[in-house]
């Protein structure tokens, strides 16, 4: 049986994205996005942050950097991906990021900072060309209807 290793967050951008190219010229973006939730501690509400690496690959990356900028609320659909490196104290750490394949933007460019409009409509999103496993985006209509001769009965 297969196995299934997604990642679907809604949030904040901490930083502008870094956009940097591989020796073959493919575009690699690199951002942190913030999700927050509010938690009753005590009996009372706090708003408890968590903090995930993204990667974006390809076109999506140089998407990433031209339209995305820090405090941009996004949602981000991808794989987890985990990776094992030594730090320079000689540690093992451990790190896990999310490779995005899909990525929306929800706010306007002049709503950066206000989260709270119930009244956006999402843009389309952007997903990566290559990936011909990507499941469709649940958040997004079909774009036209099946002609005539396709309906099976």
């Amino acid at each position: 049986m297969a196995g299934l290793c997604k990642a679907v967050l809604i949030g904040h951008l901490g930083r502008d994205p870094e956009v940097r190219y591989t020796p073959d010229g493919l575009a690699v973006a690199n951002f942190s996005l913030a999700a927050s939730e509010k938690v009753k501690i005590k009996g009372e509400f706090q708003e408890k942050t968590e903090w995930f690496k993204i990667t974006a690959f390809g076109k999506l990356g140089e998407i990433c950097g031209q339209y995305l900028s820090k405090g941009r609320q996004v949602y981000v659909e991808g794989r987890l991906q985990s990776s094992e490196y030594t730090d320079k104290e000689g540690n093992k750490r451990f790190s896990l990021e999310v490779v995005a394949n899909t990525i929306q933007m929800l706010d306007s460019k002049g709503q950066a900072q206000d989260a709270s409009s119930a009244s956006r409509q999402p843009a389309r999103p952007a997903t990566r060309p290559d990936d011909d496993d990507a499941a469709p985006n649940p958040m997004s209509a079909p774009t036209s209807e099946a002609p005539d001769e396709d309906i099976p009965f």
